[in-house]
């Protein structure tokens, strides 16, 4: 099989790779569509720490069963799955259903550097996480999921389905954060974006559409709203896009950051205290979160689309990777065809 191969910081290359074989409890997948997640574009460049060079990332993936390792049951070759990356102890993983992102052994498939992971032809995973695609659902958009369960895992974060939500960043995870919302019941999502090809994505998603540059962010939610949103999801993580949700919401608002723009931030403090705001953390999801944002996309294919931007073959994902890096002005996620 093939593979993109990350050969030193900002270089990847295409290199043949020996096939997987399953072991027992394991499936072996043909991939077909592996999206690239702003994680692997940070760990491309270096920036994150948590990608080393030789390494085979990926974890927003599809494709279809190939083979089965020794006692795997339920699946059968052919079948179009996706995969939840988030991977814990065999015999912890019912004890931690629903929980499965605070278990402190877990590993995730694309972070692991000695797994071979999904920018390859060929991944090895166990079978408990090899989720099938319901019937008539595009392959592609099984590519999809992940990210979407990200969101839908931040939306949950919030106490309660306010009637407007007030997004900052509309890059692909605040897309996804869009959908997750709208699917739950939202009816006003308000995204805060500085790029006009963003802004369009989001219009089409049914966002209200919001340029930080033509103002402050409180007056211009106030003029679409008439009064101040009483929660926000932060998809950037700068201490900006923070500043903003904390500012531009109402007091007693719960404001929950999901977006991983930089480890350390800066807050007007007393914008939490003498409001009683409050502030959430989201990370990845669990099981039911991943579920949730299966079947979510599967009832909304038009949505699913709008959050493609292209799909590059594999040989073309080194200049991919490179361009993103650079800021090229992509505007939604950039799926890689392995098949």
């Amino acid at each position: 099989m093939r593979g993109l191969v990350l050969v030193e910081f900002g270089r990847m290359e295409v290199r043949e790779l020996p096939d997987p074989v399953p072991g027992p409890g394991e499936v072996v997948l043909d991939i077909a569509f592996t999206g690239i997640c702003g994680s692997d574009l940070h760990g491309f460049t270096g920036a994150n720490g948590r990608r080393v060079p030789g390494q085979v990332m990926g974890h927003e993936t599809a494709g279809r069963v190939r083979s089965l390792g020794a006692g795997v049951t339920g699946l059968a070759s052919g079948t179009p799955v996706t995969i939840n990356p988030v991977i814990l102890p065999a015999d912890e993983a019912d004890a931690w259903r629903g929980r499965e992102q605070q278990h402190p052994g877990k590993w995730i498939i694309g972070v692991r550097p000695d797994h071979v992971a999904a920018f390859a032809q060929q991944v090895v995973v166990p079978a408990r996480n090899v989720v099938p695609l319901p019937a008539g659902m595009p392959v592609a958009h099984g590519a999809l999921v992940e990210p979407v369960a990200v969101a839908t895992h931040a939306v949950r974060r919030l106490p309660a389905v306010p009637d407007a939500v007030l997004v900052t960043g509309g890059g692909p995870i605040g897309q996804s954060v869009v959908v997750a919302l709208q699917r739950a019941g939202v009816a006003i999502v308000l995204v805060s974006e500085p790029t006009a090809g963003r802004r369009k994505v989001l219009a089409r998603l049914g966002a209200v559409v919001l340029d930080p540059a033509a103002g402050p962010l409180r007056d211009q939610v106030l003029a679409a709203r008439g009064e101040p949103v009483t929660a926000a999801v932060d998809a950037v993580g700068s201490s900006g896009s923070l500043t903003d949700c904390l500012t531009a919401t109402a007091p007693g608002a719960t404001i929950c950051l999901v977006g991983m723009a930089t480890p350390r931030l800066e807050l007007p403090a007393f914008e939490i205290s003498t409001a009683e705001r409050t502030l959430v953390g989201s990370f990845t999801y669990s099981s039911t979160d991943f579920e949730r944002a299966l079947h979510g996309l599967a009832d909304a294919p038009a949505s699913a689309d709008n959050l493609i931007n292209r799909t590059v073959p594999l040989d073309d994902a080194p200049d991919a990777f490179a361009a993103l890096a650079a800021g090229d002005g992509t505007p939604g996620k950039v799926l890689v065809d392995l098949s």
